[in-house]
């Protein structure tokens, strides 16, 4: 899928695929990614791939965790500043810019050129976007990628399983011969929810939501 294809989507304002009061799932299973007594005390610091500008990052910074996140966008991230009520250091790197306060962190250009370097240390990974936002073909090479980069984080992925004659998305259909498929040789997953998303997605499809943890074998 082209870079332009998500540049048009924000400069569009076509994003009906953000959720703009953050997931109950994340809220629900917070707990594979921050520990169970949340907040904890150690730092937790969670990565955000193909973030958006999604809310759960404001949960996850309420939460008393640093954020560090990957967009594409810059439409999108000067929009999360900007509902976040936060200005940013701006800082443009050889691979994009960086836009940083207080905690967040976020890297705007290509997922695929960010190193671990890059992104320091995380503990954990959470993906409710990125993986249903890219097609067959490259979501193989993002794994590997986010293993690499993550050095095999704990991770909480939210996709969605529905007919994919009935809707091209994206998002696309993952489900979790999907996800084993990617990540078993890596980690140990575990389903913890399969449920029929209320409404459909977009309001065109019949789908399930699917919850999945991961954990470095």
């Amino acid at each position: 899928m082209e870079h332009s294809f998500w540049h048009s989507k924000w400069q569009k304002n076509e994003i009906g695929f953000h959720e703009p009061e953050g997931n109950a799932l994340l809220v629900k299973y917070a707990s594979y990614l921050l520990g169970e007594d949340s907040p904890s005390t150690s730092l937790k610091r969670i990565f955000v791939p193909l973030c958006g500008k999604t809310r759960d990052i404001a949960w996850l910074l309420s939460k008393g965790c640093e954020v560090v996140g990957a967009e594409l966008s810059e439409v999108a991230i000067i929009q999360l500043f900007e509902e976040l009520d936060a200005e940013p250091t701006v800082t443009p790197t050889a691979k994009g810019k960086v836009y940083a306060k207080d905690g967040l962190t976020i890297h705007v250009g290509d997922i695929f050129k960010l190193t671990s370097s890059d992104i320091g240390d995380v503990t954990g990974v959470y993906d409710r976007a990125a993986l249903v936002a890219l097609p067959s073909p490259l979501r193989e090479q993002y794994a590997a990628h986010l293993i690499a980069i993550t050095q095999c984080a704990p991770q909480l992925i939210i996709s969605f399983e529905y007919d994919q004659n009935e809707m091209a998305g994206p998002p696309f259909s993952v489900n979790e011969k999907t996800v084993e498929s990617l990540y078993s040789a890596d980690y140990n997953i575990q389903r913890l929810e399969r449920s029929v998303l209320e409404g459909g997605l977009k309001g065109k499809v019949d789908a399930d939501n699917l919850v999945f943890a991961l954990a470095a074998k």
